[in-house]
């Protein structure tokens, strides 16, 4: 076990990054970011003069008004300019920049026997293909492509297709996919749950295509009025299609998420303010250079997909990892191998598949050579500062620094986070916002809190990548996000940053050395409103106790207080993820709630992990 160190401990950039780094030092931040404040107009100019536009803008770089009282909320960036975001990220390095024959992916699948090398020219050829298959589909500018693929270079094709020719994709509902897939050794047949699912959508007189490619010889219903082979459409589709030209705010992609209250929200990115906000992010936070190999081991069906697999690194020219699998299949060293075997150097993934791989030591990490690695990353939840300091030591090898980054679905990009040559570290902490970002902190009467304080985090102006609208639903975004505090952007679903944070709660729990993991929500309490819900996973051989939960209750009252005791701790032998390891807590305050009615599961690598915490439940609960 990891002897946690001081959470105070600070860890400085290393010489070799601040000798090369984009953003070198502390001082270059300040300077930049004071810039993107004070004059973001040509800030962002500078910006986008990297890229290519068939019509500059024609107003000025950023318009918006965050205030409901003056009427309605909107953001418009690069007013009156054309592009197109795949031009931008293939056409733009294959024809101007001589980068055609650059590894743009390597694909690894489930399965270490299946992988793939993709260069740029080969990408932008199957994109082309793509397009022109979607084309004769019938598929035109403004239609909505819903998506439903593994992580596949299929996938990767579809998404820049439907940029191509201006079709927005989603990724939530019904997406494209393979008939049959698997996530470590289970087979999964995914064609059964697409007709279920459009079997709805006919019902709704909306007509759906299907692109399917089948890896595996299990049987399968097929409707030859609908359904079409992949390989077959394909190859004869011509390798060339000239892209659509869009305006700057028009649609690129909705991405739903469903917030705290289950109702799926449509949130809508537009064309060229995600394209700069991407590309910029992506470059500064991971210090991008010519040579680095990339991986991040996200769902592209995920914002942290779309943001910082496909578009953001792709602006840039990257070479990344792309992957299929799990972190344990088939076994529990499948990051490190995959690390060593393309000598990454930037690894970005979740706080959950960290304390995943920390039960099982460090034994794994040293059958492989992890010295290619410069910088790691985190996202899609707090990570507590036990697993910043394993990753720090054990992965990193104490000298990569951790990019702790905090962002939404909503905010397309990173909005508070390090910058490995400039920032100094702290475990568990953000740190500082990005360039364009304006944070600051409120109490419950709107009022701003100076120094160290704790309410509602909100933005006082737009960054090019926020979200447009919530698709379909102009009133339910100004509702969410802006009409608690006129004038400011709300993160959340307008919920405070809780006095005691769960965050704190989690970081206290896996301090006991029998639990290797820990998830806690918010339950309603007829005396108190609210209270704690806690979920613990132990460690192999570890055996859940009367005792173990009086302890534990115990380590949380000395380590934060008595207000963040408890009031249930259940045991958890595994916790609802998705396949790149993030904790579904909606999905946990429902069981905590004892609420039946879950909705869609098709995002959990494991749904059975959900009847398991029920009838747990009952034991926790009573």
């Amino acid at each position: 076990m990891v002897v946690p160190e001081s959470q105070d401990k600070m860890y400085y950039p290393p010489d070799d990054l601040k000798r090369d780094g984009h953003v070198p030092d502390f001082n270059s931040y300040l300077a930049l970011y004071r810039k993107s404040l004070e004059n973001p107009e040509a800030f962002w100019k500078e910006v986008a003069n990297e890229f290519f536009w068939k019509k500059s803008a024609t107003g000025p770089m950023l318009q918006y008004n965050f205030d409901v009282t003056k009427g309605n909320i909107y953001v418009k960036f690069m007013e009156g300019a054309k592009t197109n975001i795949c031009y931008n990220v293939l056409d733009r390095h294959v024809k101007e920049r001589d980068l055609g024959e650059k590894v743009a992916y390597y694909w690894e699948g489930n399965s270490p026997d299946h992988h793939m090398t993709i260069t740029y020219r080969q990408l932008l050829s199957q994109v082309c293909r793509c397009a022109n298959v979607l084309k004769t589909m019938g598929v035109k500018k403004g239609d909505r492509v819903s998506i439903y693929l593994p992580m596949i270079p299929e996938l990767v094709y579809t998404m820049l297709a439907c940029a191509r020719i201006a079709a927005h994709n989603e990724s939530h509902h019904l997406r494209f996919r393979n008939m049959i897939f698997k996530v470590g050794e289970k087979l999964i047949n995914l064609k059964q749950i697409v007709d279920e699912a459009l079997e709805k959508c006919r019902e709704n007189n909306n007509v759906w295509f299907y692109v399917l490619d089948v890896f595996s010889s299990v049987k399968t219903p097929w409707d030859s009025e609908c359904d079409v082979w992949w390989d077959e459409v394909m190859r004869d589709s011509p390798e060339e299609c000239e892209p659509e030209w869009m305006d700057a705010e028009d649609p690129l992609f909705i991405l739903y998420t469903s917030g705290s209250t289950g109702k799926p929200k449509g949130v809508l990115h537009s064309v060229a303010g995600y394209l700069l906000y991407t590309s910029l992010t992506f470059k500064y936070v991971f210090d991008h250079h010519y040579d680095d190999v990339y991986w991040c081991t996200a769902d592209i069906g995920w914002i942290t997909g779309h943001s910082y697999i496909t578009y953001g690194p792709l602006a840039n020219g990257a070479t990344s990892v792309l992957f299929e699998g799990i972190p344990v299949h088939p076994h529990v060293g499948r990051f490190w191998e995959i690390i060593e075997k393309y000598k990454v150097t930037k690894f970005y993934t979740a706080p959950t598949a960290i304390r995943l791989l920390m039960k099982y030591g460090r034994q794994p990490l040293q059958k492989y050579d992890l010295s290619s690695l410069r910088i790691l990353g985190t996202v899609g939840e707090p990570i507590n500062p036990e697993a910043w300091q394993w990753y720090h030591e054990a992965v990193g090898q104490g000298r990569c620094p951790v990019v702790d980054t905090f962002w939404q679905t909503e905010t397309g990009g990173h909005v508070l986070t390090p910058l490995p040559a400039a920032t100094p570290l702290k475990p568990g902490s953000a740190t500082f916002p990005f360039f364009g970002v304006e944070p600051t902190i409120l109490n419950e009467h709107g009022e701003e809190l100076e120094g160290e304080a704790e309410g509602y985090l909100v933005f006082r102006r737009p960054w090019p990548g926020i979200m447009r609208t919530v698709y379909r639903d102009q009133e339910r975004f100004e509702n969410t996000y802006f009409k608690k505090f006129p004038g400011f952007y709300v993160t959340g679903d307008g919920k405070a940053c809780h006095l005691m944070s769960t965050a704190e709660v989690e970081a206290a729990l896996t301090e006991h050395p029998d639990v290797a993991e820990s998830a806690v929500v918010s339950r309603p309490h007829k005396v108190k409103g609210e209270c704690l819900y806690c979920f613990v996973t132990l460690k192999d051989s570890k055996e859940f106790t009367h005792t173990l939960v009086e302890e534990l209750k115990r380590l949380v009252r000395e380590k934060i207080g008595p207000i963040a005791m408890p009031d249930f701790i259940q045991n958890a032998p595994a916790l609802p993820k998705t396949r790149s390891g993030k904790i579904m807590r909606r999905i946990l305050r429902q069981i905590a709630r004892n609420e039946k009615d879950l909705g869609d599961l098709s995002t959990l690598a494991d749904p059975k992990v959900v009847e398991v915490l029920f009838s747990q439940r009952c034991e926790a609960a009573a």
